[in-house]
């Protein structure tokens, strides 16, 4: 499962309209977060509903509810599927030394794509973003499917990741413009629903393509799959959710100022994945030149205080940095692990993940009961040790004598913490908000999740490159090569930092209640 969690969906309102924040591509976005309360034209949109009794399968919401859960379905099964044909297709290229840039390229597109989406269905509505967007996500799969190199297999997860970023957020805002406020908790847990079966049977479906009809398969057939979706969604949105928030109010310019600093995040994080891969002198260049564009971009979006982990708001931010990061960056090598130092079939390799699908939903389940409500912190950092834990343990695997089913007992306990952070860190955003603040920091949140998706995964490839990563596209063909192809260190070497990550990040939890209004103006008096 990439980036992208049965969470609790995430939509925020905005200060403007109803621009929807970004969410993060780690696993899928669309799994998580709160609700969002934007208001718009189209049936019930006023926020309130016209009656109790309508659902979102009546009449007025079945074409359009059919339809972007299909989208959703579409992108679950993608997220999934592609997880699984990877470590192949990173072989057949002769790209596993560069294996992460298949990930974190998606990642890097999809954070420019996020802010422009959101302004872009302001301005116009949300029928062109998510038609645009569905359209770059199928030719980026297209581009991947048919590449004859590494560097083309990646920069087809780029255009898919641009595309996906668009879908992301419009189909947030078609949420907040086309439903009542009291259906949208209903169309946003069909959402979280939608990626239980995916990621059960995606790994299974992709597994069995890849090993009967190639990899490229994979790629290849997911783009047939939207034509449904298309047809049935657009002409809905169309009716339902189309054009600018306010007909009559002038049309906003895009604000050129975030766009500036995503693409600054977007830029930068390329230039630094470069020579995480590269790992030479000359690669210092391209380093510089990217932490100079991401510095001042990080933080002109993330609040004050988040990389020292101030209290409150700062803290939560960074805890779901340090979350999504650590646990995708060693939840995307596993799969290739598996394949090449256990010889699993890709199938079974991805199947290792299913169960993760299931306890994440449990997770976010238990943390929205009323009843921990006021054990949330200690929730969060029981989570976070949960993670570090499953992280810790996959290289254990590594050791011939471990059964390979204590890897996927582990990694559901982790995806169980996972839950349970995740939905967590949405909770406690808006809770730390004023309301008039809410948009820009849950962007800010969306933001650190992307952003330590792209930096760990880089980080871990690099240091997976550095100790002979790439020779492991020569394991197991014979007893002989296994024995002088395999690396293992290559993995321990990926797993156990991100492990420290994830402790790291049970430390962050303690410090994400808010100090005492009391307490903070006895210090100020006292300055």
């Amino acid at each position: 499962m990439s980036a992208l969690e049965p969470r609790d969906p995430e939509v925020t309102p905005q200060p403007a309209g109803p621009v929807i924040s970004p969410v993060s591509p780690a696993r899928s976005p669309i799994q998580e977060g709160p609700v969002a309360v934007d208001t718009g034209p189209g049936p019930g949109g006023d926020g309130k509903g016209d009656g109790k009794g309508d659902g979102v399968l009546d009449s007025t919401y079945r074409a359009l509810s059919i339809g972007i859960i299909a989208v959703v379905l579409l992108i679950a099964f993608e997220a999934t599927a592609v997880g699984t044909a990877m470590p192949v297709a990173a072989r057949e290229l002769n790209g596993v030394e560069v294996y992460a840039f298949a990930f974190s390229s998606y990642f890097t597109t999809s954070l420019l794509a996020m802010v422009l989406a959101g302004q872009w269905a302001d301005r116009d509505g949300p029928l062109r973003p998510l038609a645009t967007g569905i359209a770059a996500f199928g030719a980026g799969l297209v581009l991947s499917g048919t590449a004859n190199a590494m560097w083309l297999f990646i920069l087809g997860r780029a255009v898919q990741g641009f595309g996906g970023g668009l879908v992301i957020v419009s189909l947030y805002v078609v949420i907040g413009r086309a439903y009542p406020e009291h259906l949208r908790p209903k169309i946003l847990a069909a959402f979280a629903a939608s990626w239980i079966i995916p990621s059960i049977v995606g790994p299974l479906a992709s597994g069995t393509v890849t090993e009967q009809l190639g990899w490229r398969w994979v790629f290849l057939g997911i783009p047939a799959l939207v034509v449904f979706p298309l047809a049935l969604a657009l002409p809905a949105i169309r009716r339902m959710a189309s054009g600018p928030a306010d007909p009559n109010a002038p049309r906003q310019p895009f604000d050129r100022r975030r766009t500036r600093l995503a693409l600054g995040i977007s830029v930068g994080a390329g230039l630094l994945q470069y020579p995480a891969q590269d790992l030479a002198w000359l690669s210092l260049i391209p380093a510089a030149a990217g932490a100079a564009l991401l510095v001042p971009a990080v933080l002109g979006l993330l609040p004050k205080g988040t990389y020292l982990a101030a209290r409150g708001l700062p803290s939560v931010v960074l805890l779901r940095g340090v979350a999504a990061g650590s646990f995708i960056a060693a939840e995307s090598f596993i799969p290739l692990m598996l394949v090449t130092q256990r010889g699993l079939s890709p199938t079974m390799a991805g199947f290792s993940l299913a169960a993760g699908g299931l306890t994440w939903a449990l997770g976010s389940f238990l943390q929205s009961r009323p009843r921990v409500e006021p054990y949330r912190e200690r929730l969060m950092s029981t989570g976070m040790v949960l993670c570090a834990a499953a992280i810790a343990a996959a290289p254990l695997v590594l050791i011939d004598s471990v059964p390979v089913w204590t890897l996927a007992v582990g990694w559901a306990v982790g995806c169980f913490g996972m839950g349970m952070v995740i939905a967590s860190t949405s909770v406690m955003l808006l809770k730390l908000s004023a309301p008039e603040e809410a948009g820009a920091n849950s962007a800010s949140l969306q933001i650190s999740d992307g952003l330590s998706n792209i930096m760990l995964l880089a980080a871990g490839g690099a240091a997976f490159a550095a100790l002979g990563g790439g020779s492991v596209a020569h394991h197991a063909t014979t007893a002989a090569e296994s024995s002088g192809g395999s690396h293992p260190a290559a993995f321990a070497v990926v797993f156990l930092p991100m492990a420290v990550v994830a402790l790291i990040g049970a430390w962050v939890a303690t410090r994400v209640k808010a100090p005492p209004v009391a307490a903070t103006a006895t210090a100020t008096a006292t300055a």
